[in-house]
């Protein structure tokens, strides 16, 4: 018969499992926090096909990726406005570390071969990842302004409406630009009052801000700091972009994509165009 003493009066070690919460009829668990019925309720491929759930779960995952990463970029962006840095930094740092996990999310998806693919593409119709609004967040945001893009969203008002405030709202580079503005450097006034609804070109005036700031860091570091967390931003972007192209020139080659864009070569030609290019041409100065 037992004594009645606990593990710890009788000199036993206590189970690992002692203390834990096992009883949640009256209370929420983790499950219920995380909303995990709705959440993996969310994964209903179309098709019989293995390897369709690899492909829809990559996808899911990556949407919820640039959800967060459009947040920490908007309050990245707000304290730019009111030349608070440091916050800036941090959300900037861990936009960083979101998009570790987007590159290599690809490298899930590359162990899909083509015939795997093949069995169920034709499920997938129209859709594309060329329609992911929130990617076009992203793209907006970081300057890249393309009010067709835009187009696809239109049969959603909500949707198309916050495109169309972020496609008309002065970008990260911009706002970055206005700050060194505000410190009183000497951004040119056509680059301050652009059209912020276009593309951003470079110009020989902001390199050569970009250029002092870099000679002298010691000075101005919070600003070369700035300049730093912006090519590390545009650096793992592209290379999400590269990794991209590559996982869909090794499933589908150069077929067009679902949604009608070229595929492989619309994807190639995005890793041309830069989004903060003083911040690159700079370096052959320095």
């Amino acid at each position: 018969m037992g004594t009645g003493r606990s593990a710890t009066e009788s000199g036993d070690k206590p189970s690992a499992t002692e203390g834990i919460h096992t009883d949640f009829s009256e209370g929420m668990s983790y499950g219920d926090y995380l909303r995990l019925d709705t959440l993996l309720s969310a994964q209903t491929p179309l098709t019989g096909e293995h390897d369709e759930l690899l492909f829809i779960v990559i996808h899911q995952v990556m949407e919820l990726w640039l959800k967060l990463l459009n947040r920490e970029l908007d309050t990245a962006l707000d304290h730019i406005r009111v030349d608070e840095l440091q916050p800036a930094f941090k959300c900037l740092a861990r936009i960083n570390r979101i998009q570790e996990q987007l590159i290599q999310a690809w490298t899930v998806l590359s162990t899909m071969t083509p015939s795997d693919y093949l069995r169920f593409r034709p499920s997938l119709g129209r859709s594309s990842g060329f329609q992911s609004w929130q990617y076009r967040l992203v793209e907006f945001k970081l300057g890249a302004k393309d009010a067709t893009k835009i187009a696809p969203h239109r049969h959603r008002s909500e949707i198309a409406a916050q495109l169309e405030a972020v496609y008309r709202a002065p970008g990260l580079y911009d706002e970055s630009l206005r700050l060194l503005a505000r410190r009183g450097y000497p951004v040119p006034p056509e680059v301050l009052g652009r059209d912020v609804t276009q593309p951003y070109m470079a110009h020989p005036g902001v390199e050569a801000v970009w250029e002092e700031i870099y000679r002298h860091s010691d000075e101005h570091f919070d600003l070369y700091e700035l300049a730093e967390e912006l090519v590390d931003l545009e650096d793992a972007f592209q290379q999400w972009r590269f990794r991209h192209m590559k996982t869909v020139e090794r499933i589908i080659g150069m077929r067009r994509g679902t949604g009608g864009s070229a595929g492989v070569a619309y994807l190639r030609s995005a890793l041309e165009r830069s989004f903060f290019p003083e911040l690159w041409s700079v370096r052959t100065k320095l």
